[in-house]
């Protein structure tokens, strides 16, 4: 991924951050020459000092798990994203020379793929999945919730999968290469008319500027 040094993760612990809240992702590998894309809910495990884990799980009708891959599998983990519009940059009131961009955070997961056909693997899988996206309920669901053979049916129609990481590459564009005015303008813009994503992305924006001294 090209990342230019302006656009560097502000930390590592940003990025694990990133990983760790991160929903459903876009696991894409190469076979005999045909990539092959699927978008899969990863949990992150993060151990000891390596780069860690990825955990999730594919139907089992999907070829992608018996496909063995050419190399390494690449999950591209998506953070906020909005359109930025050069009307909300001070400096277009001075020249006009401003135009649109798309400000995100991103990260680039690489490593080496495992198949888990194995129904405790899965199933511990499942509940820490649910438990995960379910503790900020009202009600919260758990397998228990649902009969016991029904749950094992599912689990046969699934196969776990694992990303050992080798490597992460992760991007920060909030605006960095913008003046300050110009970042807290276009951060101002989203949180007023950039809707739920234009909000998540102005926070990050600020945090970015705070970071900055700005």
């Amino acid at each position: 991924m090209y990342v230019p040094r302006h656009f560097a993760p502000p930390s590592r612990e940003a990025v694990v951050e990133l990983l760790e809240s991160a929903g459903a992702c876009d696991l894409v590998t190469s076979s005999g020459g045909q990539l092959m894309s699927s978008m899969v809910p990863f949990l992150y495990e993060r151990h000891g000092g390596h780069e860690g884990r990825l955990e999730g799980h594919l139907a089992r009708a999907n070829p992608q798990w018996r496909a063995a891959p050419d190399g390494e599998a690449l999950v591209i983990v998506h953070g906020p994203q909005a359109y930025v519009s050069p009307s909300w940059y001070p400096s277009a009131r001075e020249d006009g020379r401003v135009v649109p961009t798309w400000n995100y955070v991103v990260a680039h997961v690489y490593g080496r793929l495992v198949v888990h056909d194995d129904a405790g693997w899965t199933g511990s899988l499942v509940r820490r999945l649910s438990r995960q996206h379910e503790q900020h309920l009202a009600r919260p669901w758990s397998p228990d919730d649902a009969p016991a053979g029904f749950i094992e049916s599912e689990l046969r129609g699934i196969v776990g999968i694992e990303i050992e990481i080798s490597r992460i590459e992760a991007k920060w564009k909030l605006g960095q290469n913008r003046s300050r005015a110009d970042a807290r303008g276009a951060a101002d813009g989203l949180a007023r008319e950039g809707g739920p994503s234009g909000g998540a992305v102005a926070a990050a924006m600020r945090r970015e500027l705070e970071r900055r001294g700005g």
